[in-house]
């Protein structure tokens, strides 16, 4: 009796998983169409140029550069919470880099998430979001792509936990979250709104940073661009869909357009992963395209966000906050957080201070707070570390006072919390 249960039992099973399989292997084809002939890249100068604009747009020499090393040759780790992926050699290199490569092959990583040998591609390269990318464009990035100086530099193999390294796990995820597009964005109300959607959801892969994951690194569709970690930097990349984060459907244009160009508006400025975005690519926008990305994100709907409150710290732990401020931070924020216009930025009513997550200003203290040097702000006024100087007992005293401080009314910052960051950090 068993044997003849277990027969039907095996063979069920053993359907199920090639079913699964079968549906896997289709969904990781999808959108897929065979390569061509290999025709050659368009060498036009106006090609060329475009595609260089392009790139700095996409970013793609932030993480394609590691420190210290040659533009666009690759070896930077991205971290994630599977283990580390390095990033490729996209010079014109044919032992290392995109010698072999045609602008089919090229289309396909973009556009499907697959490499020219038919491996696929890790999202850390983000092809979730450049699956958006017309192939126009990406022909013209490839172009410019092509006029580097070749660089020799083997890969750095990925640094990955199984069963996250293997090509079956990733064809699973890929299964679960990932759809190639259309190589376009859905038509918006006027053609400024369809362009900043464009750049937006695609070359410049806002949602990479700014969208939550879930436990498989799934963007979460329930809440896009709502707020998430960027894991390798420990920071927050605030929602922009809260105007208690970084919303800012209630700004004038020219500030919005002012933030993305020179890092610094009437309204805020930026520091961390935001400020090197800034001063790597968006300060490249032309006044076209900044003003249609300004247009876009002041059109996103704006959830409601309960101000985050909390129980007031212990008043030892205020005082102790009180006087660090005083000794450490008034001379430049002023002693009724007020700042200074132009250059040190008001803590008192501040969306940063009161924000309920405090990550981004534990990480300012400890590492110091500098807007990105651009064209529009040269020198810019920076903050100094506090991280030899101040112990992390000091850091959640005094922006516990901070938070608490001027009416701002947010909840302390805790030590543990203080001590991960500094440690996520290397520091």
């Amino acid at each position: 009796m068993k044997r003849r249960i277990f027969g039907p039992i095996a063979l069920a099973a053993a359907a199920l998983v090639a079913v699964a399989v079968y549906a896997v292997s289709a969904l990781n084809r999808l959108g897929e169409t065979p390569l061509g002939s290999g025709s050659p890249a368009a060498t036009s100068p106006e090609v060329v140029a475009r595609g260089a604009y392009l790139a700095r747009i996409g970013d793609c020499a932030s993480c394609h550069t590691q420190p210290g090393g040659a533009d666009y040759a690759g070896g930077r780790a991205i971290r994630t919470p599977f283990g580390a992926v390095y990033s490729s050699n996209l010079t014109p290199d044919d032992a290392t880099g995109l010698g072999h490569w045609t602008p089919d092959e090229f289309w396909r990583a973009l556009h499907n998430g697959r490499s020219r040998d038919g491996r696929l591609l890790y999202p850390a390269f983000p092809y979730t979001e450049y699956t958006h990318v017309t192939r126009e464009d990406a022909d013209a990035i490839f172009s410019y792509l092509r006029t580097l100086a070749p660089v020799r530099q083997e890969p750095v193999r990925h640094q990955l936990d199984f069963p996250y390294s293997t090509q079956a796990a990733l064809a699973v995820w890929r299964a679960l979250y990932f759809r190639p597009g259309s190589g376009e964005v859905a038509q918006q109300a006027s053609p400024e709104l369809t362009r900043g959607a464009y750049l937006t959801q695609g070359l410049g892969h806002c949602a990479a940073c700014h969208t939550p994951r879930n436990a498989l690194g799934g963007l979460r569709s329930d809440a896009p661009l709502g707020g998430g970690l960027v894991e390798g930097d420990a920071w927050w990349a605030p929602s922009l869909t809260s105007e208690a984060q970084a919303g800012v459907s209630q700004w004038a244009e020219d500030d919005v357009v002012a933030l993305l160009t020179r890092g610094v508006s009437a309204q805020a400025g930026v520091s961390g992963p935001m400020a090197e975005v800034v001063f790597s690519s968006l300060q490249y926008l032309d006044a076209e395209d900044a003003r249609a990305m300004a247009a876009w994100l002041r059109q996103l709907p704006q959830r409601a966000e309960t101000a985050a409150h909390g129980k007031p710290p212990p008043a030892g732990v205020l005082e102790r906050g009180h006087e660090i401020y005083h000794d450490q931070c008034a001379q430049c924020h002023d002693d009724e957080g007020q700042g200074k216009p132009g250059a040190f930025p008001a803590l008192a009513g501040n969306r940063a201070v009161r924000m309920a997550e405090p990550l981004n200003l534990v990480q300012i203290v400890l590492h110091g707070g500098y807007l990105p040097a651009t064209a529009g702000n040269p020198r810019p006024y920076g903050m100094p570390p506090f991280r030899q100087s101040l112990s992390d007992d000091d850091v959640a005293a005094v922006l516990s006072y901070i938070r608490d401080a001027w009416g701002n009314g947010a909840p302390p910052v805790g030590i543990v919390g203080v001590h991960r960051a500094r440690e996520r950090a290397g520091s």
